[in-house]
């Protein structure tokens, strides 16, 4: 038998990457290859349409295994992360209690309470997590900073009184006066941040495994900031919290230990991918910085990045919600194949009302099916070794880098946010990203672009949307600021601002719906066919963004035709779609028609689509 066995390496000669580019040049036919195909990212560094194994020398992303520093690839050796779910049990510990048992039967296995400080007592938390197995769950709490060492004291207590190892219990308690400064304005000095955090870090000394500091870039992550943003603005605020507590004398692997990463996910796929696994890398380097005689291997092992992230809720929308749940999937999925150590869906309803049984089911599902069915918690960093991915990963650690030794030059993240630098930052940053969405330079899919045109979506609008998540809302600014750690009038900061990319789009169809007749664009598809189609289409999506109702058609043989159509259907604009050899003739035979009518006064006659299609 004949050996017809084919060697791929001997039978077909390498191909330089010189050779490839310049086939692309020839078929771009004159075009120039960088203006053409290299893409200039918002994080601030440009990506190449195509990279090869050349590309990956260099690269220090790709010397280190999992679970090994600088941990780019992992803190672990398997990629098993924890699904949370937050409740709000701020009100009753019982009600609380009910659902955390019920969604422990459901696949969770991380709790997220919210809690109001006045209602802390050591009966309220026995209550609270009555029946649940602590060295079988993570359990995470959110408090007002000032009652966070009474609370690590009675967790301490309860937990021993229950007969468990407080040292094998994982958790956190999501102590972070900065995201108080940035979120309320709430001015304070540097000693109070810190005494508020070492205080804590020391009652909670007892459980080495919760993660009680917190670094909330979530809220950036929701106020639209991109990716390399994020991640500067995360280290610059964990180093000044680990600058704090070694300054306050706790060793510098118990503060490192202590620090709880809350990230957002952003939607862009690969950017967050690579975002994850750059902030390992550069968190790890930051807290080597922290090195001493004494602890060194200990805090090698420290310098591991503890992440909880979330999905974001700046592309969330309140028209064509279901959208949101391919939003948040694909996010899901990005936090998951970076390696994150625990990962909270976003209902997708919180937009518009209190979540439901419903869309909470199908937050955790979201994450059941990533682990059940697609596998992968299975396994470890599989973005490893991509030309892509792993150029990306390079390309944002740089970028943050930069921006984080920016932020230190200016006097390190406390600084800025104390100085309204890094609200007026990100204000601006809101400012620039909403006007690419106006501009649909940024892409909602069912708000700017491609809506449901029959959708009304004023009456499923609820006055408690977005209650109770991650970050709390159910409380009064006025009783936060009671607790004595909140700032007095005359000393308030700015705040964050927060938004979401759809506002703005929503507002004006909002408003349409809820005006006393609803405007009528009537498409007058006449001419070319192919020209004629695709105008008629961009401007139904156009003009349907802000909830005119928009009338498609077939096509007239005449304009005579089409204007009889157009008065029948009670039209409002009139927009004639076709080509541009043909608008010179019909525009003016069209507007000839409507001129001198009484219903002339009423109709706007666009020659074309109000931009070009």
């Amino acid at each position: 038998m004949a050996d017809n066995k084919v060697n791929m390496l001997a039978d077909f000669a390498p191909v330089s990457t010189q050779v490839w580019k310049d086939k692309i040049i020839a078929d771009l036919k004159g075009a120039d290859f960088d203006k053409k195909l290299v893409w200039r990212t918002p994080e601030g560094f440009n990506v190449q349409p195509f990279y090869r194994r050349e590309d990956l020398k260099g690269l220090k992303t790709t010397v280190s295994a999992p679970g090994q520093f600088p941990y780019v690839r992992g803190t672990r050796t398997n990629n098993e992360w924890a699904i949370r779910q937050n409740i709000c049990a701020c009100k009753n510990a019982r009600k609380a209690n009910a659902k955390a048992l019920e969604v422990l039967n459901k696949g969770i296995t991380s709790l997220g309470f919210c809690l109001d400080k006045d209602k802390l007592t050591y009966n309220f938390i026995k209550t609270l997590l009555n029946g649940i197995y602590a060295p079988a769950v993570a359990i995470n709490f959110s408090i007002c900073a000032c009652a966070a060492p009474k609370l690590a004291n009675i967790l301490v207590r309860y937990y021993g009184r229950m007969g468990y190892d407080t040292k094998g219990l994982i958790g956190s308690i999501n102590v972070d006066p900065i995201k108080n400064m940035l979120l309320k304005g709430k001015a304070l000095t540097r000693e109070q941040v810190s005494q508020k955090i070492a205080e804590t870090v020391k009652a909670a000394k007892s459980l080495p495994g919760y993660r009680v500091v917190g670094v909330n870039s979530v809220i950036l992550n929701n106020s639209g900031a991109y990716a390399t943003q994020e991640l500067a603005y995360a280290l610059a605020w964990g180093a000044e919290y680990m600058t704090m507590m070694t300054e306050a004398g706790i060793p510098n692997y118990r503060a490192a230990n202590a620090i709880r990463f809350n990230m957002g996910i952003g939607g862009n796929y690969f950017m967050e991918i690579a975002k994850f696994r750059a902030g390992r890398l550069l968190w790890a380097k930051i807290v080597e910085a922290y090195k001493d005689p004494i602890f060194t291997t200990a805090l090698r092992n420290a310098a591991k990045m503890n992440v909880s992230a979330e999905t974001s809720r700046f592309n969330m929308t309140i028209f064509d919600a279901y959208v949101n749940l391919l939003r948040s999937q694909t996010e899901t999925m990005s936090a998951a194949l970076a390696g994150v150590d625990e990962i909270t869906v976003t209902p997708f309803d919180i937009t518009y009302e209190r979540p439901t049984d419903f869309s909470e089911r199908i937050a955790r599902n979201q994450q059941l099916l990533l682990k059940e069915e697609a596998h992968f918690d299975k396994i470890v960093d599989p973005a490893a070794g991509s030309y892509y991915l792993e150029n990306l990963t390079a390309s944002i650690a740089a970028e943050a880098w930069k921006q984080f030794l920016a932020i230190q030059e200016q006097g390190g993240m406390y600084r800025m946010v104390s100085e309204g630098k890094v609200q007026e930052h990100m204000a601006a940053n809101l400012k620039a990203r909403l006007a690419d969405v106006a501009k649909r330079k940024e892409v909602l899919l069912g708000s700017n672009q491609f809506p449901n045109f029959t959708e009304k979506a004023g009456k499923k609008i609820k006055a408690d949307a977005g209650a109770c998540s991650s970050i709390c809302t159910c409380k009064t600014d006025k009783k936060q600021a009671a607790c004595g750690c909140g700032s007095s009038c005359e000393n308030a900061l700015p705040t964050l601002p927060v938004a979401r990319a759809a506002e703005e789009f929503e507002q004006l169809r909002l408003e349409t719906e809820g005006a006393k007749k609803q405007p009528v664009a009537f498409m007058l598809t006449i001419g070319n066919l192919a020209m004629r189609i695709a105008r008629a289409q961009f401007s139904c999506n156009f003009l349907a963004c802000a909830g005119y109702k928009v009338i498609d058609n077939n096509g007239f043989a005449t304009v005579a035709e089409g204007i009889k159509a157009a008065r029948k259907a009670k039209a409002d604009i009139i927009v004639l779609c076709s080509s541009d050899d043909e608008y010179a003739d019909l525009a003016p035979k069209a507007w000839k028609k409507l001129q001198g009518k009484k219903e002339a006064r009423h109709h706007q006659l666009h020659p074309r689509p109000l931009q070009r299609a």
